[in-house]
């Protein structure tokens, strides 16, 4: 009598697959973070634009960043803030209060005539300093009225 031979199952999960499933996961998740973390993070003002939350800036007097018509840069930090300061000042200055207080407001205050890059430009100096959310100061206006400027200039 020929005796069988009776098979032992194997209680194992060949993992290989799944490690090549995960290292390729990996590698799309390399390749992808760096593009969604990229820009100016930015809290837009809506058309009626409301008022600064009174108990936001109770505590915290906001980092104002203000550009002129010609372009130059005011920060309203120490005793001469009506001096304009060159990018490299603004943003010492701004790291450093933003290191005393992370939770600092920080808002960007331009002229209507600033072109749009030097704007950018304030922004990217601010975010470089370490402001996570940036927005916009503006005066109120009649809405209708200032969509009438826009449609004429266009």
């Amino acid at each position: 009598m020929a005796r069988v031979k009776k098979r032992r199952l194997m209680g194992e999960i060949n993992v290989v697959p799944y490690i090549d499933v995960m290292l390729v996961l990996l590698i799309i998740f390399m390749i992808t973070a760096p593009l969604l973390t990229q820009g100016v993070e930015v809290e837009l003002p809506k058309a009626a634009a409301e008022p600064l939350d009174p108990a936001l800036t109770r505590d915290n007097e906001p980092l104002i960043l203000a550009l002129d018509a010609e372009g130059r840069l005011y920060l309203n930090v120490g005793d001469d803030e009506e001096r304009a300061r060159p990018p490299a000042e603004i943003k010492r200055l701004a790291s450093a209060v933003l290191r005393r207080k992370p939770d600092t407001p920080v808002l960007v205050k331009a002229d209507k005539r600033v072109a749009y890059g030097q704007v950018i430009m304030a922004m990217v100096l601010l975010q470089q300093a370490g402001a996570a959310k940036i927005g916009f100061l503006t005066d109120p206006a009649d809405v209708d009225a200032a969509l009438e400027e826009v449609a004429g200039a266009g």
